[in-house]
């Protein structure tokens, strides 16, 4: 089993401490961190080795920045930005390859306030993200794109939509957006695990919205359907947002059934054993019909000569 999370951390090096101990206390396999807001040289490397995890990350100083951590494993880096415009400089996308699953890891801009140019460019990096994502459809690989998405994506993903009316995580553009990623073929993993529940991954910091459970669900887990087809179980790490110094976020993660796809691979090759056995053994079949019929056929023609030369014989004496 591959239990893959995704956590929004609000600053990897304030929040180190909670990190380690999500990570001892849940012992997840795969993890997206997204707001390290930390450079390249400001990642907590030695920390996170010692913890048992491997790591590859795409800093930024003050803002934005993600990771992908494997336990007992060293993700392979796949790629390094979101593609479609090299002007961008936020550190937002990073990709690698952990077990056999290539996993996305993205902090998509939160678009406030807007109208204005920081919600163009949300909808922009979203467009480029459809995108992309439809190659990694295409690819056939088993994807998941794990991140903090800054969209809630109906008015059942939050406690109570009508102070958030203006928000840029609510807008009908931003919704429109995460639909037609979804309709590529993506699967929410909560919310296949939640479909009549309320679940949540984010309370900020004000008017006690977490001691009401005032949420919003804004971190989610993209399945493509290769990996759909092995996801058991998915949640949220509830107790990681009620402790002291906590992130405004809890870590969303789904639980994967890796072994299916063995046992399915095994499977297919054993069926196409028994297939290739059984046609063998009918070519053998039909050969030994065929021999039998030329020696039946090569019997009949020689009793044939046999009574023709009888008959001439009792022709010639007589008889």
């Amino acid at each position: 089993m591959m239990k893959l999370a995704t956590f929004n951390i609000n600053g990897i090096r304030s929040r180190l401490p909670a990190l380690l101990t999500w990570l001892e206390r849940e012992v997840p396999d795969v993890v997206c961190l997204q707001e390290l807001k930390a450079p390249d040289a400001g990642f907590p490397e030695s920390d996170i080795n010692r913890a048992g995890y491997g790591a590859i990350w795409h800093g930024q100083t003050s803002w934005n920045g993600v990771a992908i951590l494997a336990k007992d494993a060293q993700p392979v880096e796949t790629r390094r930005g979101l593609p479609g415009d090299p002007d961008d400089t936020h550190s937002r996308y990073i990709e690698a390859a952990v077990d056999g699953v290539l996993v996305g890891c993205l902090y998509l801009p939160n678009g406030n306030p807007q109208p204005g140019p920081k919600f163009g460019y949300k909808l922009a990096w979203f467009e480029r993200l459809i995108v992309y994502a439809k190659k990694l459809l295409d690819s056939g690989h088993p994807v998941v794109l794990a991140g903090d998405y800054n969209v809630v994506p109906t008015d059942f993903d939050i406690y109570n939509p009508r102070s958030w009316l203006k928000d840029a995580l609510l807008q009908p553009e931003s919704r429109a957006c995460y639909a037609r990623l979804l309709e590529q073929g993506w699967t929410d993993a909560l919310h296949k695990r939640f479909p009549d529940e309320q679940v949540f991954t984010f309370w900020d910091y004000f008017r006690q919205h977490w001691e009401r459970n005032s949420g919003l669900r804004i971190d989610h887990l993209l399945l493509n359907k290769p990996v759909a087809a092995l996801m058991r179980d998915a949640g949220v790490d509830r107790w990681v947002r009620g402790e002291p110094h906590a992130s405004d976020h809890a870590p969303a993660w789904v639980v994967l059934d890796l072994e299916a796809t063995a046992d399915s691979t095994k499977k297919t090759a054993v069926k196409k054993t028994a297939v290739k056995k059984t046609a063998v053994k009918k070519t053998a079949v039909k050969k030994t019909a065929v021999k039998k019929t030329a020696l039946g056929s090569t019997a009949a023609a020689k009793k044939s000569v046999v009574r023709a030369m009888r008959t001439a014989a009792s022709r010639k004496t007589g008889k």
